[in-house]
């Protein structure tokens, strides 16, 4: 993990300019969506927009005036609740294709979303699903690294090889393998040398039924006061506050049960 996360671009600018294959966008998926406006306005302090019917009520949440998430209703009985990470692509049919033939699986096929930009959505051969992004108007996250926005995107994976065979494949990303003192690996995802997201193994503790996955850090301005506000909105504590070199974290799942991390960067 490095404080540098999810861009490598000028994302505090009104229309950021991610490199491709920068993880630059993150959405929620949500069972009631009212009560996750709520939770999240209430733990973040963000403003939420709905863009209305015509988007099935897609509602951008907004931190100082600038966007840095968004959540709707969920499409489908089969659909998880959960934050989902975007991946930025110069076109997104290529990049499906290219995730064919590396063995990933399509769940939802390229599509326009109005003047915004094209979309799609792949599941790796280890079972993660992530998405893609060609942008058009919307370009991105406007606000990263900084209290209440997104700072970081990790894959939890059961099989960390075939992940890394995966991506290295489809998005124009290195792996940079970290040996940790367990005796576990941590991929950095880099382009240029410069870090976009992270990997590792699920651990055994983990139960069987929680599937692969991309985990979405936000930036916080202090953990442990933001674990006790998320208790407080009914938020479960999945790892309590921890100290890492990039600062402390701990991992929540929301009232609703889409987990996400939070961490207090290290001063630079």
């Amino acid at each position: 993990m490095t404080e540098s996360a999810s861009t490598s671009s000028t994302a505090t600018e009104s229309k950021p300019n991610y490199a491709p294959g920068t993880p630059m966008w993150i959405d929620l998926g949500t069972p009631d969506l009212a009560a996750s406006i709520s939770f999240y306005g209430g733990l973040f302090g963000w403003q939420a927009e709905d863009t209305g019917e015509a988007f099935g009520h897609y509602t951008m949440f907004r931190q100082d005036g600038k966007s840095v998430a968004a959540a709707s209703p969920l499409m489908s009985p089969q659909q998880p609740t959960a934050w989902s990470t975007y991946v930025s692509t110069t076109n997104v049919e290529d990049t499906v294709k290219k995730a064919t033939e590396a063995g990933g699986t399509v769940v939802a096929p390229p599509m326009q979303v109005g003047d915004e930009g094209s979309m799609a959505f792949i599941v790796d051969p280890t079972g993660a699903a992530v998405g893609l992004w060609q942008p058009k108007n919307m370009t991105g996250a406007e606000l990263v690294n900084k209290p209440n926005s997104l700072s970081w995107n990790e894959l939890s994976t059961r099989d960390l090889n075939a992940a890394k065979a995966f991506y290295t494949k489809v998005f124009p990303w290195t792996a940079l393998v970290h040996d940790m003192p367990d005796g576990t690996q941590y991929i950095e995802w880099q382009i240029d040398g410069k870090s976009v997201g992270g990997g590792m193994a699920m651990n055994a503790q983990i139960p069987a039924q929680v599937p692969p996955h991309w985990l979405v850090y936000f930036a916080v301005a202090n953990t442990d006061n933001t674990v006790k506000r998320a208790q407080e909105l009914g938020a479960k504590v999945m790892m309590p506050g921890t100290d890492i070199p990039q600062g402390r974290f701990a991992v929540l799942t929301d009232p609703q049960g889409a987990t996400f991390a939070v961490i207090q960067l290290a001063a630079a």
